[in-house]
């Protein structure tokens, strides 16, 4: 199945969720992602649910905390602020906005029903958490939703991983169906309808291995079953080959001339060519060799999901030194928009 054009998936995209495989990068692909749209003259919200501070991490600021921060101000006019979502303070928010709870609230707290909401009742936590998020696509400058303008040109969201990204982007459909009427019910399908609505989508990370590529491929399928926008997917930490195509096709036709063509040029070079020096490089070449085989595999597997690919190159020195922004200008040269 051949995957749309990007320009078309991303045509009018507010809010970007970004999800992966745990170690894949994700964090630091929502942020790459978040620099690069801002760096093109928009203002962007990069809003994190984790509670684990990777956006201070890798813009290399204090811990964020329940207000918005600015992490960039670029010369484009655009900006990128940070929000890490705490499920305590938007229960509360919650509680004020549609019960007018005031000075409860707090009382509330002090009782422990706030924890009990928060970290032991089933799905609250995750409704509480897609609120805010919904709260910060539709917030305008006129100061009740709908009114003046959008506050957000787009919202990027670091959402949990693969494993629970459905059930986390679904759990308010679950909420509208057991409350039939009032706020709670009218709040859920409201985030239930901007969750499914085109101007939303998931893109997925991975890395060219075999479990997450695996779990990309099954989150892509569970997604796409619960009715959710699809993006792109992201191959992210990609290495060039370190020896040229020609050389490895070499080493599996001709090994024993390879050997002597590798003695040779050692020589060449005043490098001693011993039996263990040359067996060491050849047995390297061919891990190698059998890596990118499988590398090329995966890609095939990851085109078959039939959504655009997007590629970030692996960094030596990780996000460090501006290594994010690389990044973003490696989205904004494949077409991210």
């Amino acid at each position: 199945m051949a995957a749309p054009p990007l320009a078309r998936v991303l045509d009018g995209v507010r809010l970007h969720v970004v999800t992966g495989k745990g170690g894949v990068g994700k964090t630091t692909v929502a942020s790459a992602l978040a620099l690069s749209l801002a760096r093109q003259g928009r203002r962007v919200l990069l809003v994190e649910v984790e509670n684990r501070q990777g956006i201070s991490q890798t813009f290399d600021v204090p811990p964020l905390g329940t207000e918005e921060v600015r992490l960039v101000q670029d010369p484009s006019g655009g900006e990128l602020w940070g929000l890490s979502v705490d499920a305590k303070a938007a229960l509360l928010e919650y509680l004020q906005t549609f019960y007018k709870l005031g000075r409860a609230g707090g009382a509330l707290e002090r009782m422990g029903v706030v924890d009990f909401a928060t970290t032991i009742a089933p799905g609250v936590r995750d409704v509480l958490l897609t609120g805010k998020v919904y709260e910060a696509v539709g917030r305008t400058s006129g100061g009740k939703r709908g009114q003046g303008r959008l506050v957000w040109d787009a919202v990027v969201l670091d959402a949990p991983p693969t494993g629970r990204v459905a059930r986390f982007l679904g759990v308010n459909e679950q909420v509208a169906g057991l409350a039939r009427m009032g706020p709670i019910h009218s709040q859920a399908a409201s985030i239930t309808r901007m969750l499914r609505d085109r101007r939303s989508v998931v893109h997925v990370v991975t890395v060219l291995e075999e479990m997450p590529v695996q779990e990309s491929a099954d989150a892509v399928a569970e997604l796409s079953a619960a009715g959710f926008g699809l993006g792109a997917v992201v191959v992210n930490q990609v290495r060039e080959p370190l020896v040229p195509a020609p050389l490895l096709a070499r080493l599996e036709a001709d090994g024993p001339q390879v050997e002597e063509q590798v003695r040779a040029d050692l020589s060449a070079v005043g490098v001693r060519s011993g039996a263990r020096t040359v067996g060491g490089l050849l047995a390297e070449a061919r891990d190698h060799a059998a890596r990118i085989t499988l590398e090329d595999e995966l890609t095939a597997e990851v085109d078959a999901l039939g959504l655009p690919t997007l590629t970030l190159p692996a960094l030596a020195a990780g996000t460090d030194d501006g290594g994010v922004a690389v990044l973003a200008d490696e989205l904004a040269a494949q077409g991210v928009r």
